[in-house]
C-alpha cells in the first residue's frame, strides 16, 4: 500500500497523502485499492478525529491512469478487477466507493489539492467534507474526453456544491476551469497559498474538540442533505440527547469554565 498511499496519524489526525508523484497520482488499480484499504483502516479507528487528504508531487491527482485508457483500445476492460454493476459497498460499487468513503467517515476530511485535479481526481476531492485549494490548480470533469461520463459519486455530490446548468456544461464540455472559478461555483471551501499547511492547522483545531460532537455533527450534517425536515429535526434531538451530560460533553464544559485545554477520550463509536 505504501506504494500508492502513505498514511500518518499523529495525535489523532490522519495525514493520508496519495504517493505516485511520478504519475500525478493517477489512479490504477493499485491505487484504487490503497485507497480503499486506507478507508477502511480509518473508518474503524476510533482514536482519529480529523483526516487530511493531498497528493504528492506535483498535483493532487490527475485521475485515471492513461494506460487503463489505452488498454481499452486493445479490448480490454478499463478495470479490470471491478464489475461495475455489482453494489460491492453498501449503495456504492469499488470506484464510486473510493471516493464515497470520506464522505462515509465518521470524522471530518479535508482535502488539500494543488496541481491538478482532474476527472476521478477532481471527484475524489469532492468526497472530501472540505476543500482548500491552491490559486493556481487547474480542474476538470474531463470524462466526456474519453467518451465516458463521471462515475465516482461525482454526479451525486456536484448536485450539492453547484448549480446545476454549471454542473451540466462542465460535464458535457470537459472544460479545464481554474480554481477560482471552483470556488465561485462552489466546489471550492477556500483559496489558500498552501492547502497542505492550511488542512493541517484546521484538522488539529478540530482535533481539539470534543469528538462525539464532531462524530455526531457529521452524521447529523451527511442526513440533512437529503432528508426531509421533520427527520432533520428529529436527529438533531437525537444526537444531542445522545451528547448531553456525557464524558466527553462534561469534560468540554469543565474546560470551557476553567479556561484550560480539555482532556477528552476516544470517540465512543
Amino acid at each position: 500500500m505504501e506504494d500508492r498511499i502513505r498514511l500518518t496519524i499523529t495525535d489523532g489526525i490522519a495525514d493520508v497523502r496519495l504517493n505516485r508523484a511520478d504519475k500525478m497520482n493517477a489512479l490504477d488499480p493499485a491505487m484504487f485499492k490503497a485507497i480503499a484499504e486506507t478507508g477502511a483502516r480509518l473508518k474503524n479507528d476510533t482514536s482519529v478525529r480529523a483526516v487530511v487528504l493531498s497528493g504528492e508531487g506535483r498535483a493532487f491527482c490527475a485521475g485515471l491512469d492513461v494506460d487503463r485508457m489505452m488498454a481499452m483500445t486493445r479490448g480490454e476492460s478499463i478495470l479490470p478487477f471491478a464489475d461495475l454493476t455489482q453494489r460491492t459497498h453498501g449503495i456504492t460499487n469499488y470506484v464510486q466507493h473510493i471516493v464515497w468513503i470520506w464522505r462515509e467517515l465518521p470524522v471530518p476530511v479535508i482535502a488539500a489539492v494543488h496541481g491538478v485535479a482532474f476527472g476521478g481526481g477532481f471527484q475524489l476531492a469532492l468526497g472530501a467534507d472540505v476543500r482548500y485549494v491552491a490559486p493556481d490548480t487547474r480542474l476538470g470533469i474531463i470524462e466526456s474526453k474519453w467518451g465516458l461520463v463521471p462515475d465516482m459519486a461525482g454526479t451525486q455530490l456536484m448536485r450539492y456544491l453547484a448549480r446545476e446548468d454549471v454542473v451540466r456544461e462542465l460535464t458535457y464540455t470537459g472544460r479545464i476551469f481554474s480554481a477560482e472559478e471552483a470556488f465561485a461555483y462552489g466546489f471550492v471551501t477556500r483559496l489558500v497559498a498552501d492547502p497542505l499547511t492550511e488542512a493541517l492547522v484546521v484538522a488539529r483545531k478540530i482535533a481539539a474538540i470534543s469528538p462525539d460532537a464532531i462524530r455526531a455533527a457529521k452524521r447529523l450534517l451527511n442526513q440533512a442533505v437529503t432528508c426531509d425536515a421533520l427527520t432533520g429535526l428529529t436527529v438533531e434531538t437525537t444526537e444531542q440527547r445522545a451528547l448531553i451530560g456525557s464524558l466527553n460533553q462534561v469534560e468540554a464544559v469543565k474546560a470551557t469554565l476553567e479556561n484550560r485545554t480539555p482532556t477528552f477520550a476516544d470517540a465512543r463509536t
